[in-house]
């Protein structure tokens, strides 16, 4: 396996252990909206624009917290940042489960979406600098958040199965949940960022002209814009068209996560022997033939197929691209804050869209409205695979002479 040397040292093992851990959580919590919204549109009588605004809200506060926590870390240290950031899961399950009115969910959701974005930022970052560009340990990374975010909708399934309304004993768990998270952190050992006198704005910016970082985040957007849309609608979407019931669509969101984690899981071990570039194309490909079959189903078996066959083609998408950019990282500190915040703007948009769309022509043409985002997004991973693949044909050139 590429590069495990940091497991000789214990400050750097805990490091990896205990990102992995939080992660866990972070998908435990950031994904449970997707899987509470059901529930929460029928106990307060919401209509699908709000729903949509909602979990565009989410990913509001996720694309917000996505710079700011890395940008704040330079001013308040690495550990204070992650710390204020990851509060926000706490408080957000806390509005929901004691607000009242539908007006209290605006900011749960908004803060929910800032404590995933920081700590997606700091999970990454933190991992990519243990072993800059390594597909196996970033792969093994998001594995741990498709774990949590499978758990909870088998825990809201069992828990719900007979009365709906018990969903609120769910959104207990998940603020003592948020409340782990933030102790996790305060337990975990932290590099903070060290600057030499006259390297703080040194080349800060200059990413921006590297043709890396703009097909990365352009291909990063697309594919959150996908990632966001059915995560967030999955459910409702079964539901609300009656082609499953609200149990079973609970049951098939979980069964998309563990397929996911078994993407994951194989994108890990894969991308150690199978060239990057290939992986991520057959992914592409593989992603947009499952999510025809699962928006044409009309049958359980059928769903059932595209269900799976789609979690496992989009499950090593988001780690794979960002492990070109490793070294891209390492080099300019803040692109990888700048790449996840404009990426991020496809899950903002995404859900909206689907919202509204869903308001005037029906939920099934607003999910059928991802087809779209999926090709362009497999027009980039051709573009981004091409290029990676001539830049290090020009290296090896280049050393050959």
């Amino acid at each position: 396996m590429e590069n495990i040397s940091f497991f000789s040292d214990k400050r750097k093992k805990k490091q990896f252990l205990y990102t992995y851990a939080v992660f866990m959580l972070n998908g435990m919590l950031a994904l449970s909206i997707g899987s509470l919204l059901p529930f929460i549109r029928d106990a307060r009588g919401l209509e699908y624009t709000f729903c949509g605004m909602l979990v565009s809200l989410h990913s509001v506060g996720n694309l917000v917290s996505s710079f700011f926590a890395g940008a704040l870390a330079v001013k308040l240290g690495r550990k204070n940042s992650i710390l204020l950031f990851n509060l926000f899961y706490a408080a957000a399950y806390a509005l929901i489960l004691f607000g009242k009115s539908p007006v209290w969910l605006v900011p749960a959701f908004l803060f929910a979406g800032l404590a995933r974005g920081a700590t997606s930022n700091f999970s990454n970052a933190t991992i990519n600098n243990l072993a800059p560009g390594q597909a196996w340990i970033i792969n093994g990374l998001h594995a741990m958040f498709s774990i949590g975010a499978f758990l909870f909708p088998v825990f809201l399934t069992f828990l719900t199965a007979g009365a709906a309304e018990r969903w609120t004993v769910s959104c207990g768990f998940l603020l003592a949940m948020g409340v782990l998270s933030w102790l996790l952190y305060c337990m975990m050992p932290v590099d903070e960022i060290v600057r030499e006198k006259g390297e703080r704005n040194k080349n800060s910016l200059g990413f921006f002209r590297e043709p890396l970082f703009l097909l990365c985040t352009a291909t990063l957007f697309f594919y959150l814009c996908v990632e966001q849309g059915v995560i967030g609608w999955l459910v409702t979407y079964f539901k609300d068209t009656g082609l499953l019931s609200a149990s079973f669509s609970q049951i098939m969101a979980s069964v998309q996560w563990v397929m996911i984690l078994g993407g994951r899981l194989t994108a890990a071990y894969l991308s150690t022997r199978v060239d990057k570039s290939k992986l991520l194309r057959v992914m592409g490909a593989g992603l947009i033939l499952f999510f025809v079959i699962l928006i044409t189903a009309r049958d359980t078996p059928q769903i059932v197929i595209g269900i799976m066959g789609f979690g496992y083609s989009m499950a090593g998408i988001y780690p794979t691209t960002v492990s070109f950019s490793g070294n891209l990282i390492q080099k300019y500190p803040l692109s990888w804050s700048f790449m996840l915040t404009f990426a991020s703007l496809g899950s903002v948009l995404m859900p909206s869209v689907i919202g509204s769309i869903a308001e005037s022509a029906g939920i099934f043409y607003g999910m059928s409205s991802i087809v779209v985002v999926i090709i362009v997004d497999m027009a980039l991973i051709i573009g981004l695979t091409a290029y990676v693949r001539r830049t290090k044909r020009t290296v090896l050139e280049n050393v050959s002479n």
